[in-house]
């Protein structure tokens, strides 16, 4: 291809350019984007004009990054960053170059770039193609190629190898054998274990919301990165959960993986729970030996993985904090894992299942469930069918939920029809003692929700608070 359409905002943005003697191309993922077919989020360009060109002819600029000569210029309700022709030279911090000139060529600034498809611009005036580095050939055959030497680039920055397994994934592209090898280099994984975890998190965040995120995970497996930031999942690599019930297809790693690729892929919170739903049981594997067939004097291995769920909750409660997730976030993925064993039977009252749904919080009953549904996808790799036990017996829990939701029937102790002032009316003192009074009135109407009238409830408080 030797042309891409221009965008009518960047045309716009692009006159201003020309008329004050400049020139301006649009770069890096837009382009790889557009040539994939697929839809643009970011526009990034690269200028001959100097930061402070552009802040003197646009209207709105921050200097984001102007000591490396970026700014973000406010265009028309885009955001659009601008990047000044460059070569750079030295990462001794291991991701920001020591030494920035912008007496540099449009070719120049190309050449630093860290991939082939990421190393193509597009001219603003009429959208012509320069692709120094035959960005469009790997893109055309799915290819992730370095500029340049590989073993250099990834030297310069450390993320760089992190991204190629990042694309992998989300591209569905292959790594070029030169480029991946390099990856595994000694002195390249030094380099990766040098990153800050906050970087690190952002690309792994982007890696599990990929189609298929154990493309990439598995890959970080192979080259030792998981291990190095993630060791509590890498080690659960060999331990076999397959016996004569045939529950499991895979090892509790690959059954994790598999189970994050079966998470919705817009769900974070629950692509993290799976990913981390059976991460303790290395720790809780215990193995009985069990006569099969009973009476036959042959003995068979047995496997079990009691409290597994408290001990991966435990786990996840270590790892996301180290790895700079927000508090938000760990306390729902934790949350989930740690309820994620639930063993609904269609037997059940509708108080329990009233109780089921305090205890796992409604706000957090369909990721919930979503997580349950992964979980059985990363058994075998495939999605359960609709008639499978398992997956009738979720839907029937859903329904049971549904209705008891569409009642409202008090679910909280903001749901009572009594408060703390009320008792305080009805005679009754503040203290501990009423907040247990409280909770008993709640079990009350979770048991009967017809109980939840003031009168019945103040009756009941009454007596209650006459007991020593």
């Amino acid at each position: 291809m030797k042309s891409i359409m221009i965008p009518d905002t960047l045309r716009k943005l692009n006159e201003i350019f020309l008329k004050n003697g400049f020139k301006a191309y649009l770069v890096g993922g837009a382009v790889r984007d557009v040539l994939l077919k697929k839809a643009a989020s970011d526009w990034d360009i690269t200028t001959n004009a100097r930061p402070e060109q552009i802040m003197r002819i646009f209207h709105r600029v921050i200097p984001t990054g102007i000591a490396h000569g970026t700014v973000t210029i406010h265009f028309m309700g885009k955001e659009i960053e601008a990047t000044t022709f460059r070569s750079e030279s030295g990462y001794s911090d291991g991701r920001h170059p020591d030494s920035v000139s912008f007496d540099a060529t449009l070719e120049d600034d190309l050449s630093r770039r860290d991939f082939t498809m990421n190393a193509i611009a597009a001219s603003l005036t009429d959208g012509t193609l320069i692709d120094p580095f035959d960005g469009q050939r790997d893109i055309k055959s799915k290819i992730i190629r370095t500029v340049g030497e590989s073993r250099d680039r990834f030297l310069e920055d450390g993320l760089r190898p992190i991204r190629a397994i990042r694309f992998s994934s989300q591209l569905n592209f292959e790594i070029e054998k030169n480029t991946y090898e390099a990856i595994r280099l000694p002195e390249v994984l030094q380099k990766i274990s040098s990153i800050s975890l906050e970087r690190f998190r952002v690309e792994f965040e982007k890696i599990l919301m990929t189609e298929e995120p154990s493309i990439a995970l598995h890959r970080m497996e192979e080259s030792g990165i998981l291990k190095m930031f993630i060791p509590e999942l890498a080690e659960c690599r060999g331990c076999e959960q397959t016996d004569l019930r045939g529950f499991h297809e895979f090892d509790v790693l690959d059954h994790n993986l598999y189970a994050c690729d079966g998470a919705p892929k817009d769900k974070l919170v629950v692509r993290l729970a799976a990913l981390f739903h059976d991460v303790g049981k290395k720790p809780a594997k215990t193995i009985e030996k069990r006569e099969f067939p009973a009476g036959s004097g042959s003995f068979t291995d047995i496997v079990h993985f009691y409290r597994h769920e408290e001990y991966s909750a435990d786990i996840v409660r270590t790892v996301l904090p180290r790895l700079k997730f927000p508090n938000a976030v760990t306390d729902r993925v934790e949350h989930l894992v740690r309820q994620h064993m639930f063993h609904f039977e269609e037997n059940w009252s509708d108080a329990a299942v009233r109780r089921f749904i305090v205890k796992v919080g409604k706000e957090n009953l369909d990721d919930l469930l979503d997580l349950r549904l992964a979980d059985m996808y990363g058994k075998y790799r495939r999605k359960a069918e609709h008639t499978s036990g398992g997956v009738k017996s979720l839907l029937a829990l859903r329904d049971r939920i549904s209705a008891i939701d569409s009642k409202n029937t008090a679910l909280s102790l903001r749901d009572l029809a009594v408060n703390g002032k009320d008792l305080i009316n009805s005679g009754i003192q503040p203290g501990k003692r009423m907040g247990a009074i409280l909770n008993e009135l709640f079990q009350c109407v979770l048991d009967d929700p017809a109980m939840n009238t003031k009168e019945q409830l103040l009756t009941v408080a009454k007596k209650l608070s006459e007991k020593k």
